[in-house]
This record gives C-alpha cells, structure tokens and sequence, in this order.
C-alpha cells in the first residue's frame, strides 16, 4: 500500500464540501432573485434546501459572507450564461448583439427565477452602503467595461463612427435591457425579450450607418 492512500478520504471530503457549498450558493442565487439578497438568512435557506442550519453555519459564519459568496456564485453562472457566448462571436458589433441575445435569453429561459440576478440586487441595495454594495458595484464596472471593449474593436473594424459616445451607447442598450427585464418579469410576455432585441438592432444600424 502506497502512503498516498491514507489520505484519499480526506480529499473526497472535501470534494464533497465543494460541491455543498456550490449546491447551496446556487440555491441562494435563485431565492435571492425572488426574496432580495437582504432577506437571504441561514435559517431560510437551510429550509428551502433542507439542511440543518448548523450544517450552513459549517459553511457561512454570517449573513453577509453567505451574501458575498452567492454573489460570486451569481456572476459565475452568469458568465457562463450570458457571457460566454460573446466569447466566441466575431468581434465588434457581431460580439456586441451575441451579448445582448444572450442577456435577453438568460431571461427568457428563467436561469435566475427573479430574473438577472444583478438587476435585481442592484436596485435592492443602491442605498445601502458596504461590502455587498460594493460587490455589486464591482460587477457593474466589469459589465460596462465589456461593452464599451466589444464598442472599441467595433470602431476598429469601421462598424462604428470613431466620434461615437461609447458611453451613451452603452447607457441606451443597457437601457434596453433591463427594461426587458423588469417588464418581462412583471408581465412574462416574452415579447418584450423580442422588442429589446429588435430595439438593439435598430439602435445599432443607425449608428453603423
């Protein structure tokens, strides 16, 4: 027997841990989109997930470390979702609609239950300073930040006026977007998915023009 042996079970147990908390925080994901991130406790979520709350405490030692944590899980399934795509698009405008449909589709196939996780949370704590705003804040800035390099290696191409305001044209397809996401949630006419997308376009060819 080999000496490596021995310390198998140890490595499966922590395998397993990871894959808890994975499982818990993608459940915290989703409930945060419906109750709000504030609402997010120990206590609801070992109950909506059915574990004891110890178990959670093994995991979580406050509130606001199980917040910070499913923000990171969030954006973890976001990039996959909404992000990942783009990274196989053509760049420049090709990569700039993959993006937006991809947005509108994360959406429309419900993969947070509220609706975008990020849209959610950032209207719940805009007046709520600290660690969590903060964090939410930093996902914001590497949002724009993807748009407006999508935006540059369009004008590159020519696919873009070199004069255009790159922040102006993110502010109305971001606009765009979570307009579709309120009404979407608010109504569930995925038409409205359909009219930003259309809205993208249009903006888009105007300016291609």
């Amino acid at each position: 027997m080999s000496a490596a042996q021995p310390e198998a079970p140890t490595r499966r147990q922590r395998s397993d841990g990871a894959r808890s908390r994975r499982a818990i925080l993608e459940a915290a994901a989703g409930m945060a989109t419906v109750d709000g991130l504030d609402r997010l406790s120990i206590g609801d979520l070992a109950a909506h997930i059915g574990m004891s709350k110890s178990g959670l405490y093994a995991h979580f030692r406050s509130k606001e470390e199980l917040q910070l944590a499913t923000i990171d899980t969030a954006e973890a399934i976001f990039d996959e979702a909404v992000v990942g795509p783009m990274r196989g698009a053509e760049p420049g405008l090709p990569a700039v609609l993959v993006l937006a449909d991809s947005f509108l589709d994360h959406l429309r196939r419900r993969v947070f239950p509220g609706g975008c996780f990020f849209a959610c949370a950032s209207a719940e704590v805009q007046s709520r300073p600290g660690p969590v705003k903060e964090r939410i804040a930093a996902f914001d800035r590497r949002w724009k930040a993807r748009w407006i390099q999508a935006f540059e290696a369009a004008q590159r191409a020519g696919q873009l006026p070199v004069d255009e305001d790159l922040d102006q044209l993110f502010f109305e397809l971001d606009a765009y977007l979570l307009y579709a996401h309120a009404a979407f949630a608010f109504r569930g006419d995925p038409a409205v998915l359909d009219r930003a997308g259309d809205a993208v376009r249009r903006r888009l060819r105007a300016e291609a023009a």
